[in-house]
């Protein structure tokens, strides 16, 4: 009897190994519904103190390095609208877990390495922008950093030259900053994809007509994204941080679906170049069917007009394009 009962126990035990792996558990596990991935995304140690979970490094430490602004100017991003720089033509970014009333700042240590604190003194503002926008906060290691409109900014160290714009969304709290102190956003007056969870999006890439008899699910190569899937009629499919894979849930649901509406059903077979692990059907509670990779359930952007369109990417720091993996594009897992 006890030979038949441990042979029982291990066929039960592999099966809910089978079905966790299936559905993405073979990396650690996936957020519960409701909840947002503090996890970083690929990349050097020093993203992962930029703006994810706790590691943040103490207050009382060594004292932050922090390089004047000088003259402030306003850069034109094809993507981003206006956008602050430094004298030197380096973009200017803020930090969602930073506070702007009262001013204070979230980012020490580590961080502060990834993100370069910007000096106030000197600051002088752009030709047309509010000198009184333009302020100081002392942080806890006693530097005074430049704020506008009370947001403290910061540089990125991997923004290596002029015009770049690596820091815009890491993580899904760091943004470049307006002129006014804002989001920057592809329109003015518009808000920033990080400002609402479930927001309209400003205008993406200039679209391209999608290549007749696309399979269900298949890669295309984004300039900036890099390989993501797309839908059967080349459309942009994107995850939301806010669902759960296992168990299978979905944390959008009524007006949520207007503007992000499901991703049909689609057979293993009607794929190309797309992980087909964990690529099951999700019965939704409203009923409706849809597909999922790697147990996450797929989504397009109703914000997205044309094939080659991505302005769906980091709205809400919570909606990102997938991988041929079934991975987020650009944010934490």
């Amino acid at each position: 009897m006890n030979t038949w009962r441990n042979a029982s126990l291990a066929l039960t035990a592999a099966a809910v190994l089978t079905l966790t792996t299936a559905c993405g558990q073979d990396d650690g596990g996936q957020a519960p519904a409701g909840s947002v991935g503090a996890a970083a995304p690929a990349g050097a140690p020093a993203d992962n103190a930029g703006g994810y979970g706790s590691g943040y490094g103490s207050a009382g430490g060594a004292k932050t390095e922090a390089a004047p602004a000088g003259q402030l100017a306003v850069a034109e991003d094809a993507k981003l609208g206006e956008v602050l720089t430094d004298a030197e033509g380096r973009t200017l970014y803020r930090f969602d877990k930073d506070s702007a009333n009262p001013p204070k700042s979230a980012c020490e240590g580590d961080c502060a390495t990834a993100w370069p604190v910007v000096a106030a003194e000197g600051a002088k503002a752009p030709a047309g922008v509010d000198a009184a926008l333009l302020g100081e906060v002392t942080r806890a290691d006693g530097v005074k950093q430049l704020t506008v409109d009370g947001w403290p900014v910061y540089r990125y160290a991997k923004d290596t030259q002029p015009g770049d714009v690596k820091g815009q969304g890491v993580g899904g709290t760091w943004y470049a900053a307006a002129p006014d102190g804002k989001k920057a956003a592809p329109e003015a007056g518009s808000g920033s994809a990080g400002d609402a969870e479930e927001g309209e999006a400003g205008a993406g890439e200039d679209a391209e007509a999608a290549p007749a008899d696309l399979p269900g699910l298949s890669v295309r190569t984004d300039p900036d994204l890099g390989e993501i899937v797309v839908d059967r009629a080349g459309m942009t499919v994107y995850r939301f941080q806010k669902d759960s894979a296992w168990p299978m849930k979905t944390a959008c649901t009524g007006a949520c679906l207007k503007k992000w509406p499901v991703v049909a059903p689609v057979d293993k077979n009607d794929t190309e170049g797309v992980s087909t692990k964990g690529n099951v059907t999700f019965a939704r509670p409203d009923g409706l069917k849809q597909q999922t990779m790697d147990c996450w359930p797929l989504y397009t952007f109703a914000g997205d007009k044309k094939p080659g369109d991505t302005n769906g990417q980091g709205v809400g720091g919570t909606w990102w394009a997938v991988s041929p993996q079934g991975k987020l594009v650009g944010a934490s897992k």
